[in-house]
């Protein structure tokens, strides 16, 4: 076990919590100490929910456990039903309860409720939050569908064209979106505008907005519409082996992958996907060629978070906006496989881990001009001074925007052509900056714009500053060499002045390529030769 001060992911009923929060009927009970009951948080503060989730806690306290906790579980399971009344109920334990071994699912199935009781069996400490929830999420689909192991799979298909009347659209689930995804809700309207602007009726969207009864009619679609496989894939797999629903590939995350979706959607719904194609408008394809954005080409892009989004992104980085892809990872360890071979595209080793002090060392090694990962990359960019947009969950409140901000179809293109390009300095912007650079107003010394044209007071001594490299402790650079805090070597005056005409967004990448380049040189006393010598190095 690790002691850390932040994770990617909770323990597996933090997963369960996720998948009974997106539905409208299901209530949890979770048998739990007082402390465990934390999680609310992050549904109605950070999710932005207008309610706290459907979970009912045990919150036994130390004094309980030397007395009946089976019978304040069983108390509990009984009071959450009369008093919430629910269409199905999901028992189980947290990480702190599976301790104490009381069997909710047993417990609560000697109380014979009139409703379905799923009980959850989730190792908390050997899986994570996506793994709990895919799990939680394919045992209620198993516990509330009706099967007939008489008839097979092949069977069921043929069943369901043989009942098609004459003229019927062809039908589909959504399947895996839920609460806390990363604008899971945006996602979800516009595929689902984009399925049925194809002729395509969409069933069930599950599990967010779901309610038990849509379950139960699950099996009644042509195919399963896959959207995030790391809550969705379980399920839809044994759905295919079941009842013979076949299921998308494809994540519609970019223009290319969104034609491609439209494509493998048409072919199972038997369909024509040229209309379709022909009456999108796709501006990021068209933006990423202007002028302007070719700028960006062979920008250095890292990319972290879950495996859906770390591949989705990747390829558009690469093969749509122009960026080089020189690391990629994900905390998904269920998928490390797929990013493995995604890695191989682009040359680069898969990072496999959820520890974020590694991905914090791997992009201080790497230097990128741009980092796409989670809510904690934003924060290792910010101290390291890279541009950083967020692609994937875990987020903070400011990535559950109030606005339309999808990430998939044609629209999360434009969104993530936006979003990207955004936090970079685009070619013109750069000239004009340049151009302007002895202007008082982007001094180095300038005052901020909006307090008028006051400067603070010049010193009369030239400046000096000792090499530093500003990464965490400890940070491995070149060959593994540790790079001290603190070296016997200053900058020259007249170097310190040439570095302050650099344009101030990129001054301060500019300096530390310059002291590694001095320290990875052996450069004592770093010169105006030493600033245009580590400039031609980096610029290769």
């Amino acid at each position: 076990m690790q002691l850390t001060l932040w994770t990617y992911e909770g323990p597996p009923h933090i997963g369960a919590m996720r998948i009974a929060a997106s539905m409208t009927d299901l209530h949890y009970v979770l048998h739990s100490p007082q402390g465990d009951t934390y999680a609310d948080l992050l549904f109605t503060m950070i999710g932005r929910s207008r309610k706290r989730p459907p979970v009912t806690y045990t919150t036994f306290q130390a004094r309980d456990l030397g007395g009946d906790t089976a019978q304040l579980f069983q108390d509990s399971v009984n009071n959450a039903y009369q008093r919430f009344q629910p269409k199905a109920m999901i028992v189980g334990a947290s990480c702190t309860a599976e301790l104490i071994q009381d069997d909710p699912g047993g417990l609560a199935r000697a109380l014979t409720l009139p409703i379905p009781v799923i009980p959850l069996e989730l190792p908390s400490y050997q899986k994570k939050e996506n793994w709990g929830a895919s799990e939680t999420f394919y045992h209620i689909v198993r516990g509330l569908v009706a099967v007939d192991k008489s008839i097979s799979a092949q069977q069921y298909q043929e069943n369901r064209t043989a009942s098609k009347q004459e003229g019927q659209k062809p039908t589909c689930n959504i399947l895996g979106p839920t609460a806390l995804g990363f604008r899971n809700r945006d996602d979800v309207q516009e595929i689902q505008g984009l399925l049925e602007s194809m002729g395509i009726e969409v069933r069930v969207v599950a599990p967010l907005n779901a309610s038990v009864s849509d379950l139960s009619k699950i099996t009644k679609a042509d195919f399963n519409v896959s959207l995030y496989p790391e809550i969705s894939q379980l399920t839809c797999t044994w759905l295919n082996k079941t009842f013979g629903q076949p299921f998308t590939k494809i994540i519609p995350i970019g223009t290319k992958a969104t034609r491609a979706f439209i494509e493998e959607v048409a072919q199972l719904a038997n369909l024509n996907p040229e209309s379709t194609l022909a009456n999108q408008e796709e501006r990021a394809h068209w933006y990423a060629k202007s002028v302007d954005s070719t700028y960006l080409t062979d920008k250095r892009v890292f990319i972290f978070g879950d495996a859906s989004h770390v591949i989705a992104a990747a390829k558009v980085a690469a093969e749509e906006i122009g960026f080089k892809v020189v690391g990629l990872g994900t905390y998904s360890r269920e998928f490390a496989r797929e990013v493995r071979e995604a890695a191989k595209l682009y040359d680069v080793e898969a990072l496999i881990t959820d520890d974020y002090l590694e991905v914090e060392q791997k992009v201080s090694e790497l230097a990128p001009d741009l980092v796409l990962g989670t809510q904690m990359e934003r924060h290792i960019a910010k101290r390291l001074g890279i541009p950083c947009a967020v692609i994937s969950a875990p987020v903070h409140v400011q990535d559950f925007p109030a606005r339309y901000s999808p990430q998939m179809g044609f629209e999360g293109a434009n969104v993530l052509f936006d979003t990207w390009i955004h936090p970079l300095m685009m070619g013109l912007e750069e000239h004009l900056i340049m151009m302007f650079r002895d202007d008082f107003e982007f001094s180095a010394k300038a005052a901020p714009s909006h307090l008028g044209h006051a400067a603070p007071p010049e010193s009369s001594q030239p400046k000096t500053s000792q090499i530093s490299v500003a990464s965490p402790s400890p940070i491995k650079i070149n060959a593994g060499e540790a790079i001290s805090s603190s070296i016997d070597s200053l900058w020259a005056a007249d170097a310190e002045k040439e570095l302050g005409k650099i344009p101030f967004f990129v001054r301060g990448k500019a300096r530390r390529n310059t002291e590694k380049f001095a320290v990875e040189h052996g450069i004592s006393h770093i010169t105006i030769e030493t600033l245009y010598d580590a400039k031609a190095h980096y610029g290769r």
